[in-house]
């Protein structure tokens, strides 16, 4: 019997928790809804979600210790899912409202404002998976609800073979930004599967068969 994948949601004050640790027990996970370092470390995915502002968001992380936590997930190869702002701060800044705030620097670059005439970006898009992705397996041509007014706008990290190249997932809302990454261990989100309907839980699902 195959077991079922442990999939700890990391609560740290930010971000859309228990709808996420309902939508990923609907596509098949042990979900648990932790704080602890040891089960966060131990699961075999981590999600972190975040909603708010960049630097909130990063200060609290900060305080509960998931900086560190993702740095020792993904050092050891283990899975680990960013969700909107959750996303967001994985990379080296985010500029809001002038203020430029560090990241977590897992990836370069800046999230900055979207071009858009109407901000925040609130609804459901297509997106334009890329080539070989996980995530998007049989959801290629699905929308997904979004709801942010700043995004990863282009991408920096430069890959050198043999390491794979990430796989990029674009949308457009006024300009072109990143809608998902999929770089070895680490995902990442912008808009909310949790939130997304059947396309978000099957989402959910092909990751959560990456993790067995």
């Amino acid at each position: 019997m195959t077991r079922t994948p442990k999939v700890a949601v990391f609560d740290y004050e930010s971000g859309n928790v228990h709808s996420a640790v309902k939508a990923l027990a609907a596509a098949g996970a042990d979900a648990v809804l932790t704080r602890n370092r040891a089960e966060a470390l131990e699961a075999d995915g981590l999600v972190v979600p975040g909603v708010g502002a960049f630097a909130a968001v990063r200060d609290a992380l900060h305080a509960h210790g998931g900086d560190e936590i993702i740095d020792r997930r993904l050092a050891g190869g283990r899975p680990v899912l960013g969700i909107c702002v959750g996303m967001q701060v994985l990379f080296e800044r985010g500029v809001e409202r002038g203020v430029d705030s560090e990241g977590l620097g897992e990836w370069p670059g800046a999230v900055t404002e979207l071009n858009a005439p109407v901000l925040p970006h609130m609804g459901w898009n297509t997106v334009s998976p890329g080539e070989n992705s996980v995530l998007f397996q049989g959801i290629e041509e699905e929308r997904f609800y979004f709801v942010h007014s700043y995004g990863a706008q282009s991408w920096e990290l430069d890959v050198i073979p043999p390491f794979p190249q990430p796989v990029l997932t674009w949308t457009t809302y006024g300009d072109p930004f990143l809608a998902a990454v999929e770089n070895g261990p680490l995902s990442a989100t912008q808009f909310h599967p949790e939130k997304s309907g059947e396309a978000g839980i099957q989402l959910l699902r092909n990751w959560i068969g990456s993790l067995r």
